[in-house]
């Protein structure tokens, strides 16, 4: 007796494993769907958006003002403007949306129905992370959409290259700070004691980007290598280094750690500085998901 032919799923394995797939995506994106109208709804983070739309329109009106409404100027003025408010405001926006991401479920309650559902811990972490991710894209878009319209307006679409570009540096940015601030929140019991991590980790990368260094340069001598180590680790500082160099401004303001990259690394540098932020951000997540899925407890 001749034996029955395979079925198609036996005779291809991977067939086996679509369903299963199609369900982990269908359950990521159900979690990264309420927690993008989770946000969106939350009064702080529209309160955020506003604050960082009236922030880059203002900028945009000083930098018109100061470069006689000529296009180019106008917009690498601005972009040049908006670097330090986007390294002081993107980062605590990223942070605290982070901080509250698992701790507010795990303080309400809501986190242990959450698990009983038929998903498993690290779709419903990363579901969480592209919703925030897709909320706080939206929002630095809402704001800088706002200062490319007041800068076309007043002076044309010439040179807006520079702020498309800042806008990606941005996200960029942000994406990997919202991963430091999910990593806090795997850890932290209450929303409280999460937001006062976040605060601490953002005030210790604000003072170490450019204070911290300059002490840090007198205090023990470093070398100009040991100096630019130390600077690309920050990725408040690498965002800031990596805009300098797109906008084709010399990176001598920035002192001999400026100096020294430029001449050591050339064209290579902004993909160096690319990867730091990549990478800050992809060990911060990783770090959260194996944190979360081997939590015995909620």
């Amino acid at each position: 007796m001749s034996a029955m032919a395979p079925t198609a799923t036996e005779a291809n394995p991977q067939a086996r494993t679509e369903p299963g797939r199609a369900t982990t995506l269908a359950s990521m994106w159900a979690f990264a769907h309420r927690e993008l109208r989770d946000a969106l709804a939350s009064r702080w983070f529209v309160l955020y958006t506003i604050a960082f739309a009236v922030l880059a329109v203002s900028v945009s009106f000083m930098s018109l003002a100061s470069s006689g409404s000529n296009g180019f100027a106008g917009f690498g003025r601005t972009a040049a403007g908006l670097l330090n408010m986007v390294m002081l405001v993107v980062p605590l926006m990223a942070i605290t949306a982070g901080c509250g991401a698992v701790a507010s479920e795990r303080e309400r309650g809501t986190l242990l129905y959450l698990l009983a559902q038929p998903v498993t811990r690290v779709e419903l972490l990363l579901g969480k992370f592209v919703g925030l991710t897709l909320a706080l894209c939206a929002a630095l878009c809402l704001g800088f959409g706002s200062s490319a319209l007041v800068l076309i307006w007043k002076a044309g679409s010439v040179g807006a290259a520079s702020l498309l570009m800042l806008v990606g540096f941005t996200c960029l940015l942000a994406v990997a700070m919202l991963a430091c601030g999910l990593l806090i929140s795997v850890f932290a019991r209450k929303t409280g004691i999460a937001n006062g991590i976040g605060l601490f980790v953002w005030l210790t990368l604000v003072f170490l980007s450019d204070l911290g260094l300059m002490a840090g340069t007198i205090l023990f001598k470093l070398r100009v290598e040991e100096l630019f180590a130390l600077a690309i680790l920050n990725p408040l500082q690498a965002f800031k280094m990596a805009v300098i160099v797109k906008l084709n401004a010399a990176l001598d303001v920035l002192g001999p750690a400026g100096t020294y990259a430029s001449q050591t690394f050339g064209n290579t540098l902004p993909w160096l500085l690319i990867s730091v932020l990549v990478g800050f951000g992809a060990l911060n997540l990783i770090a959260a998901l194996i944190a979360f899925s081997r939590r015995s407890t909620v």
